[in-house]
């Protein structure tokens, strides 16, 4: 068993004037280590090509899953779509890229623009397969994983971005390629790709896409376990044992809370330093404590973390407000969203005489919710998390 993993982030810009996108990503997973991604391009866009992307997308993912083959996947798709009675066809073009076990990766497209694989930090030309199911020309590609190998897949949104504006004949496929290549080896993650690959396709639009673009990047990467410790315990006798189970864990180890890090320096027998560098004004300071990677105010600091983890799931708009800054907020994000793969939560269920207050708006339900929500949106961005309670 390998430890490799596969990061998934993607990002649509609707048609100029739309509510609805046409394009569709669906990630279905298999089991812990197989992974089914489809992105779906709905004829025209609107309601209509929305409607069809999800169709598409849900149909093939959820048949692939279930490891049926691609012929019947696509006989499928051609026999369950409705035709147009403008144009006479009625399709979803479709791109498949199906991860077994983190080892290898089966691409299949259908008259998507061709996926992108980039390794060792520069383009990979990869073999593909022609073959016709359905009266359909499909591209067929099997290949062996490798770390750091990042794939794009794209509607045609994305090269058809600057016609007539910036470009002739729109954004070229080599200049995705060079634009992508200047990006990876900053070893930003598959949603920050994404995000900027999308961004400049609406950018070249001139704000106005003429077309739905997606662009959704899947980065193969090692596994890297981090651990987060939250609140002191419900019983003070069982403060060693919490202790003893979150510091003996492999990888990073940060610590939320003013009693929970005073609990943590005592049993390391280290200093609790505090710094007054306040980054943001909003946002507390963080402390340290030698032999921890960071040390930071509990509730308001991972009230915030929250709120950047939804947008991250969302929009991404605040991508620069965490990944540069050097708030407990914005560090703490950096560490889940961007470096972590698998998150161990050791939450203590101590209530907080401080939070009793009435005229206070935390309380001890709410801790447990921004617990819960915050594993929540990390499992959307595909982490593993445990959470263990005190």
């Amino acid at each position: 068993m390998n430890d490799l993993c596969a990061d998934i982030g993607y990002k649509s810009i609707n048609h100029f004037g739309e509510e609805l996108c046409g394009d569709h990503v669906e990630i279905v997973e298999e089991n812990e280590n197989s992974t089914v991604i489809v992105l779906a391009d709905g004829l025209g866009s609107g309601v209509k090509a929305s409607i069809l992307s999800t169709l598409t997308s849900k149909i093939i993912s959820t048949m692939m899953s279930a490891g049926l083959p691609i012929e019947e996947c696509v006989s499928t798709i051609a026999a369950t779509l409705p035709v147009c009675s403008v144009r006479g066809v009625a399709y979803s073009t479709f791109t498949i890229i199906q991860l077994k076990n983190n080892e290898t990766a089966e691409i299949i497209q259908y008259d998507n623009p061709h996926v992108i694989v980039i390794r060792d930090e520069v383009n990979y030309d990869y073999p593909k397969t022609e073959m016709t199911i359905g009266g359909k020309k499909i591209y067929k590609t099997e290949l062996k994983l490798q770390e750091n190998d990042i794939f794009v897949a794209m509607s045609d949104g994305c090269p058809h971005a600057g016609i007539g504006l910036i470009y002739n004949f729109g954004w070229k496929r080599e200049d995705i390629i060079d634009f992508i290549e200047t990006l990876v080896p900053a070893g930003y993650t598959a949603k920050t790709l994404s995000t900027m690959l999308v961004d400049e396709c609406d950018k070249l639009y001139g704000n106005k896409p003429g077309d739905d673009a997606t662009a959704c990047v899947i980065r193969i990467r090692k596994r890297e376990p981090m651990n987060m410790l939250f609140g002191p315990p419900s019983n003070r006798d069982d403060a060693d044992r919490m202790m003893s189970l979150f510091f003996s864990k492999e990888g990073k180890h940060i610590i939320c809370g003013g009693t929970t890090s005073s609990i943590a320096a005592k049993y390391l027998g280290k200093e609790l330093k505090a710094t007054l560098n306040f980054e943001k004004s909003d946002i507390p300071p963080v402390a340290e404590i030698e032999g921890v990677d960071l040390v930071t105010e509990g509730v308001i600091t991972v009230n915030k973390v929250l709120e950047y983890a939804k947008d991250y799931l969302g929009d991404n708009n605040y991508y620069e407000h965490w990944s540069f800054k050097r708030d407990g907020a914005s560090l703490i994000s950096r560490l889940l969203f961007e470096e972590a793969t698998d998150i161990n939560f050791y939450v203590g269920r101590a209530i907080n005489p401080a939070h009793q207050n009435p005229d206070l708006p935390i309380n001890f339900s709410i801790k447990m919710n921004l617990v819960e929500e915050l594993s929540a949106c990390l499992k959307k961005m595909g982490k593993r998390i445990k959470v263990s309670y005190f």
